[in-house]
């Protein structure tokens, strides 16, 4: 009996540390995802700041590193939005394209509208802008007492070429004009229209771009119906149409008009 009692001694002193070891096994630490670290080399919580605290530099546990965090660069700001001013060739062919929508058979104050190839104005366009300048009630229709008519060919009183710089100055040099590649003029039927005039407006003119190609219109249209330079009639007053107001306005007002909304003509004194 006493020899079973050592025996079960013996085994009993063998087993309990061997179940000791197997718990240590399985409660062993496993590598932490992500860190690339094992998860006992990480130092314990700091309880009143929640961070880890400085490693211990004389462990032999490399230091847990902080996770990387991926950087995002900064969305980069949006380019103010720019209108490009239109390409505005100085020359061209020389040869003309007739605009064709709009186009009726005829009738009183037949005009054509004609735009010289290559420069980036579409002849139908240009002469719709023409066709409403000459319709509005403040133009020289006069709410109905003239009348224009648009034509593609035949008989024409009334051609509205528009036309780079060069085209415009040779054809103006033959009337006896100096152009200097900036100003409009009218030779005979041709109402020449400087192409970058048409394009930019006028630096002398306060307005939007759409009244100053009224002014252009109405101005060597208002030649061709016997009309003769005018200037300014007083200070602050609106600019007659018939005025060079791309000279400078003497004190009055820019004005696209050659009469105001209740059918007054808005003149000026005559120019000799």
């Amino acid at each position: 009996m006493r020899r079973r009692r050592s025996r079960i001694r013996v085994l009993a002193a063998v087993l309990v540390p061997a179940a000791l070891i197997g718990v240590a096994v399985i409660a062993a630490p496993r590598w932490a995802g992500g860190d690339d670290l094992p998860a006992a080399a990480a130092a314990p919580e700091s309880p009143d700041t929640g961070r880890s605290p400085l490693p211990d530099s004389t462990s032999s546990s490399p230091a847990a590193k902080p996770k990387a965090k991926a950087t995002v660069p900064p969305p980069s700001p949006s380019p103010s939005a720019t209108v490009e001013p239109p390409h505005i060739p100085a020359s061209g062919p020389g040869t003309f394209t007739v605009a064709r929508a709009g186009a009726s058979s005829g009738g009183e104050n037949a005009y054509r509208v004609e735009v010289e190839d290559g420069t980036g104005v579409e002849p139908d366009e240009a002469a719709s802008e023409v066709a409403r300048i000459l319709a509005a009630p403040r133009g020289w229709a006069h709410g109905g007492a003239r009348s224009f008519h648009q034509v593609t060919k035949g008989p024409a009183g009334l051609v509205i070429r528009i036309a780079t710089a060069a085209t415009t100055d040779h054809i103006c040099a033959t009337g006896g004009m100096n152009t200097r590649g900036e100003v409009n003029c009218r030779v005979g039927t041709d109402v020449m229209v400087n192409l970058k005039r048409w394009q930019t407006g006028s630096p002398e003119f306060d307005g939007p771009l759409a009244d100053y190609r009224a002014l252009i219109v109405n101005h060597e249209v208002g030649h061709w119906l016997g009309h003769g330079h005018e200037t300014c009639p007083g200070k602050g007053r609106p600019a007659p149409a018939m005025m060079q107001q791309i000279y400078g306005l003497k004190g009055c007002v820019s004005n696209a008009w050659p009469y105001d909304a209740n059918g007054t003509y808005l003149g000026g004194p005559t120019v000799p």
